[in-house]
């Protein structure tokens, strides 16, 4: 069985005091900040998926006390084995990291790691079923939760599946946290660059009500005159 410590070894000994800096900065480590309390080592995340594939045999256990770390890389590299395992498991075992995954969002708790992780796990297993746990994680209290649901929704984008991104964009009209809208915008963008007229639709319905970052977002890929357009009249 792969022992956790060489794993861990393997994440000190590519730390960067210097990089570390910066990323606690860049993450909001700060007291009452989104990223309080959390320890960076100042790993690359090209260097974070390279170890983490030496790992994918991992169990989740093992796993669950990577998850539960205060260090920012361990939890990031935790959630690259679980997509690893997850393109390579069959359904029984895609089943079992899908409630791994649930069970431990309290620990998914900051936008790359919701980024690197939800639309591979539970946007690609809830694609093709009850989508009712989006919807569940939508309305959550809890802010990475609710970012969890709109990025789990850019797989369904991609198999050109727009609908449930639209509702779940439309409950966040009135979402107060930015790191909402700036996701929410991104899928939209992400929908505008398949089919723009769909959008645009939701656009016209609701772009002076919607928060000006979401749409600033959302019309992004847009003309200079669209974009004119819409921030003109909010």
């Amino acid at each position: 069985m792969v022992k956790l410590s060489d794993l861990e070894y393997d994440l000190q000994r590519a730390k960067n005091s210097e990089r570390a800096i910066i990323l606690s900065g860049y993450f909001k480590t700060g007291k009452r900040e989104y990223g309080e309390g959390d320890v960076f080592l100042g790993i690359t995340v090209p260097q974070l998926r390279q170890i983490a594939r030496k790992y994918l045999s991992v169990n989740f256990s093992q796993l669950s006390t990577l998850l539960k770390s205060k260090i920012h890389e361990y939890r990031l590299t935790a959630l690259f084995i679980l997509v690893g395992k997850y393109s390579k498991g069959k359904l029984p075992e895609r089943k079992k990291i899908v409630d791994f995954y649930l069970k431990n969002t309290l620990h998914i708790n900051n936008w790359d790691l919701v980024d690197s992780s939800a639309s591979y796990i539970l946007g690609s297993y809830f694609s093709s079923t009850n989508k009712s746990v989006i919807y569940q994680l939508a309305k959550s209290k809890n802010l990475w939760e609710r970012r969890m649901a709109i990025v789990a929704t850019y797989q369904f984008i991609k198999n050109n599946k727009f609908e449930d991104t639209l509702k779940i964009a439309q409950i966040f009209l009135s979402d107060k946290e930015d790191l909402i809208h700036k996701a929410t915008g991104w899928m939209l963008r992400e929908v505008g660059k398949r089919d723009q007229e769909i959008v645009e639709e939701f656009l016209r319905k609701y772009y002076q009500t919607m928060p000006r970052t979401m749409l600033r977002y959302a019309i992004e890929k847009f003309s200079s005159s669209q974009k004119k357009f819409y921030l003109n009249k909010k």
